[in-house]
């Protein structure tokens, strides 16, 4: 390809929507145009960045067994109404209608789809496992489009579903997928960590996310510093803290007047924050009223919450007459007195907690000298994990110290289980002949997700800095002034020379400034930059810039090809 047929508007100027950086250098650099809010065009830039990324995944998921399909985007509302998440999926679902008036949706995922599918055709275990993917774009009606590609309405996505006959082989495809996973961001180049993770709306059982590491990420991860533990932090465990024992002292409520903070209760009763109790009130998107406990230094992890909340997708607080009617007060509330039947759930640091401080549901009112086990009715409380990590938790599988840092979730595995299969009938005959259902896996990856993640973890002043992998092109080939005929014809010479020995490679040729030129191909980010000038003709000496680490090699002409080789290959 020539610069000068190449469509890439590149800007100098930095959009005033974009936001993050992954955004600003895809605009910039001629990779993407905006269509409508969280709609976006490939350039040819982009688009080869795209390919190269769908490519790396393709050899991946055929390497584990995969083999790729190819479903519709338009999806019938009648198979979500089967699995039951027609009515629940929300909003975010991209529902119409055609001209019968017959219900749609664009997908925003395919496992109603993709079970709709085998159920029809997989009668016999001796059919399974059974591994099917596809790369196709899905849509998602989001509330607030933003980052570019890191959160649009629509998006290209490799989804692949596993079908097994037992557990051990749904895990056996689990782990053949995280392998795969594991390939795929190490062939890009990219910094990542496997984090365990929340299935969310999808369902199903355990799931790792994998995550790109870099500080415009979104999610917070922590990891352990001596064993290999990693996790969201929405997921990460937490074992009860060990608390100091005390003889327990007789519960009495005292007059705390303007306290409705833990800050004011500490600063009246002068008691250090960890000997409070903190209430959160929520409800669900049914209505239905949940009370959570935590220790006063603490913050409630609300997807811990929804967890413990079958069939609640949403949580938001609690209005002050849901909290009165079970005889609860906003700012001043605990478990005891509240209205049995109440959902009520208390961390299980809360439950080793002596002589405390909490709410007495009345205005004004705490109790002193809390003591949980004794206090509180355990038959009518859920105790459990409810809190959210910090740096510094102990790991709970080591118990070292947890570190946070921050990434772009890319990729996700899941298994799924029974979920899909039970409430759509898909089953198959085992070795006895008996029918049983399917055992499901689901694994994604964000195509342009990933392309941003990449953006965001390699980039500096100048612009993009791609890892070989996935770079437009390899190479760029630059005739410092093109509008000389010996330069370009040279140019012309070293770029057929490396296109020959299998480099992807781009010819500038365009009769711009040489700074413009530079200017450029630092913007886009080609890993290797070969520049043909004035030396190379009176001389025979090529400049070779690595983009990476900006240093720059001039050597004679006929050792320039083994030189890009050899940087190329040490990317």
């Amino acid at each position: 390809m020539r610069a000068s047929n190449l469509y890439a508007p590149t800007l100098r100027n930095t959009p005033a929507e974009a936001e993050i950086v992954s955004h600003q250098l895809m605009y910039r650099a001629g990779m993407i145009r905006k269509v409508a809010g969280g709609m976006y065009t490939f350039l040819p830039l982009g688009w080869r960045v795209i390919r190269k990324i769908e490519q790396i995944i393709r050899e991946e998921m055929d390497a584990a067994g995969g083999q790729e399909v190819m479903m519709p985007i338009m999806q019938p509302a009648e198979l979500w109404e089967e699995s039951g998440r027609w009515a629940a999926y929300g909003d975010e679902m991209m529902r119409i209608k055609d001209r019968h008036g017959r219900n749609f949706c664009l997908g925003p995922t395919h496992e109603e789809m993709i079970t709709d599918l085998v159920r029809d055709e997989v009668r016999s275990y001796k059919q399974l496992p059974l591994l099917l993917y596809q790369i196709q774009d899905k849509f998602r009606d989001e509330r607030r489009p933003r980052f570019g590609l890191m959160r649009s309405r629509e998006f290209i996505m490799k989804d692949l579903y596993s079908f097994d006959k037992d557990i051990a082989g749904m895990n056996e495809s689990y782990k053949k997928m995280y392998d795969a996973y594991t390939k795929i961001y190490t062939r890009m180049g990219l910094e990542f960590r496997p984090v365990e993770a929340d299935n969310g709306a999808i369902g199903g059982g355990h799931s790792h996310e994998f995550t790109v590491l870099a500080d415009a990420g979104e999610s917070n991860i922590v990891y352990c510093s001596k064993c290999d533990y990693a996790a969201s932090d929405e997921k990460a465990e937490l074992k009860p803290i060990a608390m100091p024992s005390e003889a327990a002292e007789p519960l009495s409520k005292i007059a705390t007047p303007d306290t409705n903070t833990i800050e004011a209760v500490v600063n009246l009763l002068k008691v250090p924050v960890e000997k409070t109790i903190k209430a959160v009130a929520y409800q669900t998107d049914t209505d239905e009223l949940v009370l959570v406990f935590v220790r006063g230094d603490h913050e409630v992890n609300e997807v811990k919450v929804i967890n413990q909340l079958d069939g609640a997708l949403e949580l938001r607080m609690a209005d002050e007459e849901a909290i009165k009617s079970v005889g609860g007060y906003p700012g001043f509330m605990s478990p005891i007195g509240i209205k049995e039947g109440t959902r009520i759930l208390v961390d299980a640091t809360v439950m080793n907690m002596s002589n405390a401080v909490a709410g007495a549901n009345e205005e004004g009112y705490h109790y002193v000298n809390v003591n949980p086990k004794r206090d509180f009715t355990q038959e009518s409380i859920v105790i459990t994990d409810l809190r959210m990590v910090r740096e510094g938790d102990p790991c709970p599988h080591c118990g070292a110290g947890l570190n946070m840092t921050r990434g772009i979730e890319a990729g996700q595995v899941f298994t799924l289980g029974t979920k899909y299969s039970k409430a759509m009938g898909a089953t198959f005959l085992d070795e006895n002949g008996k029918e049983q259902p399917l055992y499901m896996g689901c694994y994604g990856i964000g195509v342009g997700r990933t392309m941003a993640a990449a953006i965001e973890q390699n980039n500096d002043e100048q612009g993009i800095v791609w890892p070989r992998a996935i770079a437009p092109y390899e190479v760029v080939v630059v005739a410092v002034n093109a509008k000389k005929a010996d330069q370009l014809e040279y140019a012309e010479k070293v770029y057929a020379e490396c296109q020959k020995a299998g480099l992807d490679t781009l010819l500038d040729d365009r009769k711009e400034r040489a700074g413009v030129k530079f200017k450029d191909c630092d913007l886009i980010g080609y890993p290797v930059r070969v520049v043909i000038g004035p030396k190379a003709i009176e001389e025979g000496q090529i400049e070779i810039k690595v983009r990476k680490t900006g240093e720059v090699f001039t050597v004679a002409y006929d050792e320039y090809l083994l030189k890009v080789q050899e940087l190329l290959n040490n990317l």
